[in-house]
């Protein structure tokens, strides 16, 4: 009896995963390492990852007042543009280190490797340390975040709160610290739902992305037509405001923070190559794809946002904490702007949770090669191939770094600001290795740059080392002790220990000298056939 063609064309399915599981585990073992975590996403699921975790339209929505501030309009879209470009071909430069070495903790490995033998493990260090502490505060920082969210429908509905809505107040940032918490649990929680469920939850996360988007380019445009009026063309293409104190030229530059800060992220796809598979080039395609769609949609939405904002007297009156809010209020109704919020909320509580695969699959990394203290337990897997352990350090990290926001405001927002400094500067100083130390090998990556690679390692570089250095500037001048821009000493102390963990770590303990060598070799071997 002769099989069906649908049965025929499951069974080859079959065979074709199969046989990727087995090259996927063959590379692991090339490189130094076994398989021990769940191997079962597509790229589906390694595309949401990035797109999830950088959120355009709640990071433009979130942060667009800060590139309002910076330049005005006018700066927000070119400097997007120009973003757009430069870090497409930084998703590039990524992606072909990834195709070469499609590890979890990925950022780290990669750095180590771009280094050469000689100077893997001190640059593998370093950039754990940014890394971890990158993601970490990404997921205490984004509860807060989504905190606000909820608390500004208090300013819409004109609530009175005892003691006023001011971070002076310890009630309301008490109040601010509950909610935050009480997200944090949720997100978390979320990532304890197995490796098979929790591919649902990646493509819920974009579906409901993009029907936030969809609403946002149907409905607030009707609402604005209707209430306040668009901003025109003028406004929007050429009207500029400096209401930063710094001199011309430097506030237009500013306004990358804003641009930066909604593109940064996309390594996420890397973080979980190990359970993705054919890694080598899935992974690969996951990080290109969310960095090209976040930047093309990023900038259909601040466009979008620029022409229905009101005009920049009112919109900088607005006193929520989170002024979109507000803003839908006034284009939509009160009512409606309830049901907005919730859109936003559990946007941004998704992209909590997948920030938490990408940080827990980092410090899973980290405690496999025995570093971190209590490294056996934090590095242990459950029976489905899950760091469940790893999961957890991330909450308990969280929870404490919340806790800042009870005796200061601004210690947490210090400790947050710096939370992207890091992750710039490993894009960045990737690239630096790969041209300055290791420019001709990984010549087997599905996504090797060929004839273009140094130059766009170059302008990888040059564009991250310019996003460093605007995230590392006072935002407000004249610069006082109110207005200081604490990411500088933080990112510096983060530094400090990545070396000192260098200097007092023995060879044997982590990054081991023929690790490195046997993954750099293994890196340049043609892929298994």
């Amino acid at each position: 009896m002769e099989s069906s063609p649908d049965s025929k064309h499951v069974k080859d399915r079959v065979e074709e995963e199969i046989e990727s599981i087995d090259q996927d585990e063959l590379q692991m073992q090339s490189l130094g390492y076994k398989q021990q975590l769940h191997r079962g996403w597509h790229l589906v699921e390694s595309f949401a990852a990035s797109f999830c975790a950088l959120n355009f339209i709640g990071g433009v929505r979130s942060a667009l007042f800060l590139g309002l501030l910076a330049g005005g309009p006018a700066a927000i879209w070119s400097s997007y543009l120009i973003t757009l470009v430069f870090m497409c071909i930084t998703a590039w430069v990524l992606a072909e280190i990834c195709s070469a070495l499609p590890l979890s903790g990925s950022i780290y490995i990669w750095s180590a490797e771009s280094a050469g033998p000689k100077y893997a493990r001190f640059f593998g260090f370093i950039v754990a340390w940014w890394s971890c502490t990158a993601w970490m505060t990404f997921v205490a920082g984004n509860c807060q975040t989504t905190a606000n969210y909820i608390v500004s429908q208090l300013a819409v509905w004109e609530v009175d709160f005892p003691g006023g809505v001011s971070n002076d107040n310890v009630k309301w940032r008490a109040l601010i610290w509950a909610i935050s918490e009480g997200l944090l649990v949720l997100s978390i929680a979320i990532n304890y739902l197995p490796p098979r469920l929790y591919s649902a939850i990646f493509k819920f996360s974009v579906f409901l992305m993009m029907l936030d988007f969809f609403l946002c380019v149907i409905w607030l445009p009707i609402g604005v037509s209707k209430t306040y009026g668009f901003r025109s063309a003028k406004d929007v293409f050429t009207q500029t405001y400096n209401g930063t104190g710094a001199p011309a030229g430097w506030n237009w530059i500013l306004s990358f923070l804003f641009t930066a800060g909604t593109m940064t992220g996309f390594d996420a796809s890397g973080h979980i190559a190990e359970e993705t598979k054919n890694a080598r080039i899935v992974a690969g395609k996951g990080i290109l794809s969310s960095a090209v769609a976040t930047g093309v949609l990023g900038f259909v939405t601040a466009i979008l946002f620029l022409f229905c904002t009101p005009d920049l007297d009112t919109l900088f009156a607005l006193d929520a904490p989170q002024p979109f809010v507000q803003i839908y209020a006034m284009a939509l109704g009160k009512k409606s702007s309830i049901f907005m919020t919730i859109i936003a909320v559990f946007g941004l509580m998704l992209n909590t949770s997948i920030a938490v695969v990408a940080a827990s699959r980092l410090v899973f990394a980290v405690a496999r090669d025995g570093v971190m203290p209590g490294s056996k337990w934090i590095g242990k897997v459950d029976s489905e191939g899950q760091p469940k352990n790893a999961v957890t350090v991330i909450y308990i990290f969280a929870a404490c770094l919340l806790c800042t926001i009870l005796p200061s405001q601004v210690a947490f927002y210090s400790l947050v600001s710096a939370g992207g400094v890091p992750t710039i500067a490993a894009y960045g100083l990737i690239a630096l290795l790969r041209f300055t130390m290791t420019p001709n090998e990984f010549k087997s990556s599905y996504f090797f740059l060929g004839r273009f690679r140094r130059l766009f390692y170059f302008v990888t570089v040059l564009f991250n080392g310019l996003i460093v250095a605007v995230m590392l500037s006072p935002f407000f001048f004249p610069v006082n002790a109110l207005n200081f821009n604490f990411a500088c000493v933080i990112f510096g102390a983060v530094t400090v220990f990545g070396v000192a963990s260098w200097y007092f770590t023995p060879e044997e303990k982590w990054l081991r000298p023929e690790l490195v060598a046997q993954a750099l070799k293994a890196s340049e071997q043609p892929p298994v056939a």
